[in-house]
């Protein structure tokens, strides 16, 4: 059984001390709609996330959408472990692999050959099964003799990949990515495209944050449009778009979303 149960998550980050708060307080609310407030201590907090909860089980392929600073990223990497809620839970059944930041962890003093590993421990591996993907990563990325050498020589294409090959290199249970990777050259292109779609056909649950409404038509079932860091509406992919492209055109249309879930007519 793979599952994905997150219940009334909150994340709020600290920003700076507030001496004026009474003024500032009104600034906030008129420049950010709430999303910004002062806490007991007089601090400015950023509500990154605000009682998001929802479900996610086997086969699912769930888009996550919403506009930029809406918490597509920031809820996927808490659900990835990166962030610690403030309040709230993330229940995880399944091993979880995340694209969110596939330099992550990437060691830029040690080898080629070494982060293969580095990277593999981070995703749970053991030393032996992370040293069992060498030989498959050397003939995908095609780095030869400069896996000997440490990342801090490779060019920025060569670093991706790297990164995008270890971070594909394992059969993932639960999936999360942000965006859709694009790596290396365009003769490279096509090669990590492939590698991709096979990484996310193999994986038994896959929450994807993207832009690209053609992308998430395409790829999910279902679909979450977060604003302001709440879920407005968990419906089919199909669904949610229509109303994520109504709330682009119409923004007053967020009075139209309450709850959690959108009040129809």
């Amino acid at each position: 059984m793979i599952r994905i149960s997150v219940r009334d998550l909150v994340l709020h980050f600290t920003v700076i001390s507030a001496t004026a708060v009474s003024l500032k307080k009104r600034l906030i609310n008129l420049t950010t709609r709430g999303r910004l407030a002062i806490d007991s201590a007089d601090h400015i907090v950023v509500r990154a996330l605000d009682g998001v909860s929802f479900d996610i089980c086997d086969d699912a392929r769930v888009g996550l959408v919403g506009f930029n600073g809406a918490g597509k990223s920031t809820l996927l990497r808490t659900i990835g472990g990166i962030y610690k809620p403030t309040s709230g839970s993330v229940e995880l059944e399944g091993s979880v692999s995340s694209l969110t930041d596939i330099s992550l962890g990437i060691d830029s003093e040690a080898t080629g050959y070494e982060n293969i590993v580095l990277r593999g421990l981070m995703m749970g591996l053991s030393r032996r099964e992370a040293t069992d993907l060498i030989p498959e990563i050397e003939e995908f990325t095609e780095l030869g003799d400069y896996l000997n050498m440490p990342v801090s020589t490779y060019s920025s294409g060569m670093m991706v990949r790297l990164a995008f090959a270890v971070s594909t290199a394992i059969k993932p249970e639960i999936l999360l990515m942000d965006e859709w990777i694009g790596a290396g050259d365009e003769r490279f292109r096509q090669k990590a495209e492939d590698r991709l779609v096979r990484t996310v056909d193999r994986a038994r649950a896959l929450l994807l944050a993207s832009h690209s409404e053609q992308l998430i038509r395409n790829v999910c079932s279902k679909a979450i449009l977060i604003d302001q860091g709440q879920i407005l509406i968990y419906d089919d992919a199909d669904i949610v778009m229509d109303e994520y492209k109504r709330l682009a055109r119409d923004p007053s249309l967020r009075t139209t979303f309450t709850g959690g879930a959108l009040q129809h007519a």
